[in-house]
Formats: C-alpha cells, structure tokens, sequence
C-alpha cells in the first residue's frame, strides 16, 4: 500500500517541478526584438556629404626608392595630371618622409580609383617608364607582378650576372624580344624582375625568363614563346 501511494505523489511532484521550472524560464526569457531596441546604439543620420565623405575618404602612401627620387620630380606633372585630372585624386610629394601620398575627396567618383593611383606610382617607382605605367590607370586587366632570380635557381657571384645577362641579351635585345612577343614591359632591377601586363603575357613572360635562367638558349626560348603567342593568339 505505501508503494502505491507514493508513485502518485512522485509523479504530482514532477510535474508541479517541471511546471515551476517551465514559469522560471518564460520568466527569464526576453523579447529579443525589445532587447535589441535596447542595446542597440542610436547615432544621429548624417547628412548627404557626410555620408559621401565618410564612405569615399581613403588613403595610400607609397614610399619613394632613393635611386628613383631625382627622375619622380622630373616626370612630377605627368604623374601629378592623370592622377588629379583623370581620378579626381588628391596627391603630394611628402619631402620629410621622402613618400607620395594620396586621398580621395569629395569630387572623387570611382571607388577603385585611390588603388588604380597606388598601383600607377608603384610601377613608377619599381622603373617602369611613366607611359607604360599609366595604362594601369586607362586598363582594368593589367597586372604588376615581381619576382626574383634565386627563387627560380639558387644563383651567386659570376652565375647570377651571368642569369642577368642571358635575360637582357645583347644591348637589351632579348629582353626587348619578350616584351615584344608577349605583349608585357619588363624592368630588371639587380637580381629582382619586375613584369607588367595582362594575366596571360604575364604567364608567357614569366616562363621565357624562367627557362633562361635555367640555362636554356635564347633561340629556343624564341620558339617556345613563339609558339605559345601563337596559339593563344588563334584561341581568341
């Protein structure tokens, strides 16, 4: 009998404990729509040129090799005209900490136009002629890529110069060849080589000057390269 009795009383408690414990939570729980009207932090609207200026105010600074500072202020106004005429950026020669510095401004339209100028003064600065770096600004498909001889072939002394050497040819010959073929500009700064041009060329370039460091002959690079234009050339 006293079994029997107390299996109903425990069952009339756990019910009357998960209802306890069922009003503790509805209590606790809070609207999450009201919670968020409360945490969430009020900030006055802004006006439309505020809005514009804080969206569009972006800075780059681009710092200026010792042995490119002299030809920057002789080719100052071709570089300071596009960039302030053609995308509306704001841009200074900074002589303390030797940088050229630029923002955009209000006038400024396209987003992508504070990294098209990054990108134009940084090919200036790596050697590139200003004519060739400006295609960066006018094309959207070029590219600048840098690389070195030694992450191709461990090269020192007379063999580096001599790797040197094969990619720039006689009076600059092989070089002018695979910029020619390719399509790219090339700029041989010491042991560094730097390439502009599309995806593509940039491929074809980088695997000419690839198998001269590794010894190949420049006649058969040629043919290589040649070949390869080509076929690409019949693609599109």
């Amino acid at each position: 009998m006293a079994s029997s009795e107390t299996a109903p009383a425990s069952e009339s408690m756990r019910i009357v404990s998960r209802k306890r414990r069922k009003s503790a939570e509805e209590a606790m729980a809070i609207d999450p729509a009201s919670e968020s009207r409360e945490t969430r932090p009020q900030y006055p609207k802004l006006d439309a040129s505020q809005a514009a200026e804080a969206a569009r105010t972006e800075f780059r600074r681009i710092p200026v090799p010792p042995h490119r500072y002299t030809p920057l202020k002789e080719n100052w106004m071709k570089i300071f005209t596009p960039i302030v005429d053609h995308l509306k950026l704001q841009i200074r020669l900074n002589v303390k900490t030797r940088t050229v510095e630029m923002r955009t401004s209000s006038v400024t339209v396209d987003d992508g136009a504070i990294q098209r100028g990054a990108d134009f003064v940084r090919a200036f600065m790596l050697g590139f002629a200003v004519e060739d770096s400006l295609a960066l600004v006018r094309l959207d498909d070029l590219y600048l890529e840098t690389f070195e001889i030694q992450d191709v072939k461990p090269l020192k002394g007379d063999h580096l110069s001599r790797a040197i050497g094969r990619i720039a040819g006689t009076g600059g010959k092989t070089k002018f060849t695979i910029e020619n073929v390719t399509k790219t500009r090339i700029v041989l700064a010491d042991s560094k080589i730097h390439i502009l041009g599309s995806f593509n060329n940039i491929k074809m370039a980088r695997t000419a000057i690839c198998n001269l460091i590794l010894g190949s002959p420049p006649s058969k690079v040629y043919g290589k390269m040649r070949t390869v234009a080509s076929r690409s050339a019949e693609r599109f």
